[in-house]
């Protein structure tokens, strides 16, 4: 049974990518509150995160207001689990880091640019 939480950022993120049924989110409790894992088809994960980040973090703030709602602190974790069979991940926590692996594909410095700039938003207080 999936719990509210997870059916929230499935609707939107199914709504957003161009292969839905690829979307998938794992649900965990830590001592950091709730830990929502999204993976996407590799082909939609420009789409899920957005220019500059733009779109990851506004599904981390609508699940920051559904965490006030329901007495819980959410944080959404974005795996990348398409170049090469490699699994990287995006994380919303306030010491979260991004992996940084080589590429030999021509997108590598727009991959690794994009991470950093995920990495500066994560690090902001919104």
């Amino acid at each position: 049974m999936t719990s509210i939480d997870q059916q929230f950022v499935e609707f939107i993120v199914k709504s957003l990518v161009s292969n839905p049924d690829a979307v998938s989110v794992e649900r965990r409790i830590d001592e950091k509150g709730v830990l929502l894992e999204l993976t996407v088809d590799p082909e939609d994960l420009g789409r899920v995160i957005g220019k500059r980040g733009a779109t990851a973090q506004s599904l981390r703030t609508l699940l920051r207001a559904l965490g006030t709602k329901n007495d819980a602190r959410y944080n959404l974790k974005i795996v990348d689990n398409g170049v090469g069979g490699t699994s990287n991940a995006y994380q919303s926590d306030d010491d979260s880091s991004v992996a940084d692996d080589d590429y030999s594909d021509n997108n590598s410095t727009v991959v690794t640019k994009t991470r950093q700039e995920l990495a500066e938003l994560d690090d902001l207080d919104v």
